[in-house]
């Protein structure tokens, strides 16, 4: 197929690639909810149950390492469509868990599945568009994507509410098949034959080396994770922040996803509108100014207020709009210096991030949970560290070589 009618049969593929990348995601919002539930069934303490999404998150992140050189290699639809068989069985297997080790076990085999849609859904963009159409296109996907974690933890409430905490692997598994079924229909093959590469242990160490080493890659890389753990530190902390600290019911988990995900929506509707009218290094100093606000509000609040309802809540409003505004130019600039390994630089984007969460979800959220200043202190410092970051890409961009 030429590359004009692969563009032609991709109309409307940005919901597509928003739901192949909104899938683990989902799968981390939609059971914490259940936690206690979880603990109480399998006779687990909340750590051990609080495990269950540290080993997601570090198998999810070792195995995006290895999605988009697979893409690379076999091409994008056709590992996507492995993928996601083998995700909806591990789902399957979450449900009829008996021990917590069990549930270690299958939530492992998710992590290592689910990262297929994202890692590689970013290759596809970069396959089909460059400059201001891949930043809008990108913008569209984070728009859609962000209504996953704000559906994801209302609906494992309910299910949770009704039926118990395994229902909420039920539903990730018919979720999973309705979206093979999708792939399988609609989505095309990005990557023609002739561009595709080696998987030779010799071409990708040398390849793997070549991103891993590249000070902006590294730097664009560090930006993005650490803008998102200032917010992902109380995804992680959600059970805690809402029914201890602000006495929320296991069925008001909106109270926290919705105003982050209308800030992720508002964030990236504002990049999609300004691709192409400012430049990217001016969009991300825009989304780091809306952050840093946040911060010192959130600071602001926590000082002066005790935690409640809904002062302790509407900072992520605005830190997500800024994240989200930014997001898209962190990552096309993370990309842009390997046109020809799109996919494997995208693994090595989403290992970092992804490693950097699993580091968040065992040690950094535990440490700061304990009071809503801490969280706010948290957000502050990983936002700042960002910032540097981001500093340090647009220094080492100038450099010669």
């Amino acid at each position: 197929m030429a590359e004009r009618e692969i563009r032609a049969s991709t109309r409307g593929i940005a919901l597509l690639l928003a739901s192949l990348s909104a899938l683990g995601p989902f799968s981390i919002d939609a059971y914490l909810p259940s936690f206690h539930d979880i603990a109480d069934k399998l006779g687990a303490s909340q750590i051990e149950v609080q495990q269950t999404l540290s080993i997601y998150l570090l198998s999810f992140a070792l195995m995006t390492l290895w999605h988009g050189a697979i893409s690379d290699r076999f091409g994008r639809r056709r590992v996507i469509l492995i993928a996601l068989a083998l995700f909806g069985l591990a789902s399957l297997g979450c449900v009829f868990a008996t021990r917590i080790e069990q549930l270690w076990f299958w939530r492992a085999m998710q992590g290592i599945t689910s990262g297929a849609g994202i890692v590689i859904g970013r290759a596809i963009v970069r396959d089909l568009y460059d400059g201001a159409p891949a930043q809008r296109l990108m913008s569209q996907i984070t728009m859609m994507f962000a209504l996953a974690p704000a559906v994801a933890p209302v609906v494992g409430g309910w299910l949770q509410a009704w039926f118990g905490w395994r229902s909420v692997f039920v539903f990730l598994v018919l979720l999973t098949a309705a979206l093979w079924l999708a792939c399988w229909k609609l989505l095309p093959e990005t990557l023609p034959p002739e561009k595709r590469q080696s998987l030779r242990p010799a071409y990708l160490g040398k390849t793997y080396w070549k991103v891993m080493s590249s000070p902006p890659f590294l730097f664009a890389c560090a930006a993005l994770s650490l803008n998102f753990a200032g917010f992902f530190i109380y995804v992680l902390s959600a059970p805690v922040f809402l029914m201890q600290h602000l006495g929320v019911a296991e069925t008001g988990f909106l109270w926290l996803f919705g105003p982050a995900m209308g800030g992720l929506l508002t964030g990236s509707w504002l990049s999609g509108r300004l691709a192409g009218k400012i430049t990217l290094p001016r969009t991300i100093a825009l989304g780091y100014l809306i952050m840093v606000s946040a911060a010192l509000i959130n600071l602001g609040l926590n000082l002066a207020l005790p935690p409640a309802l809904p002062w302790s809540v509407m900072p992520l409003f605005v830190y997500t709009t800024g994240m989200a505004l930014a997001m898209p130019c962190l990552t096309i600039l993370a990309l842009d210096p390997f046109p020809a390994q799109r996919g494997l630089a995208a693994s090595c984007q989403t290992f970092f991030q992804s490693s950097f969460n699993s580091l968040a979800a065992a040690l950094i959220a535990p440490a700061l949970w304990g009071s809503t200043l801490s969280l706010a202190l948290g957000m502050t410092g990983l936002m700042a560290l960002g910032g540097f970051a981001a500093l340090a890409h647009q220094k080492s961009r100038l450099l010669p070589g």
